[in-house]
């Protein structure tokens, strides 16, 4: 589990330190989407942990597992419990087939990260 451990480290940082470069482009297109990005994710008709469940879905559905590690952070950040991530991923599973299974597993490796860390 380690090269795991070091890989979600590694995102966080690799992220951070992007994201800001991103942003000192300073493109207003770019800022905007960011911030729409961000807002979207905040308390609104559904409180911000269905909707960062739903974040998760959409990315294993879509294959990411950068925002798989992203959303499931901020499904941790946001009370979610492990059962209800599986849950979650149960959707994904369903809706995405077999070919979210990889990155299912990749879900798993993080949240056993996660758990180490002390989220859940």
């Amino acid at each position: 589990m380690t090269q795991k451990s070091n890989n979600l480290q590694e995102f966080r940082k690799y992220r951070e330190i992007m994201n800001q470069k991103v942003m000192e482009l300073d493109h207003l297109g770019v800022k905007r989407f960011f911030n729409l990005d961000s807002n979207t994710y905040k308390d609104g008709a559904l409180p911000s942990k269905t909707k960062e469940l739903l974040g998760l879905v959409a990315s294993a559905v879509l294959r990411c597992n950068d925002c798989i590690d992203y959303h499931l952070e901020q499904c941790a950040k946001t009370g979610s419990t492990k059962e209800e991530i599986i849950d979650a991923l149960n959707v994904a599973l369903i809706v995405g087939g077999s070919i979210v299974i990889p990155h299912f597993r990749h879900a798993v490796a993080t949240i056993e990260k996660l758990e180490e860390e002390e989220l859940f």
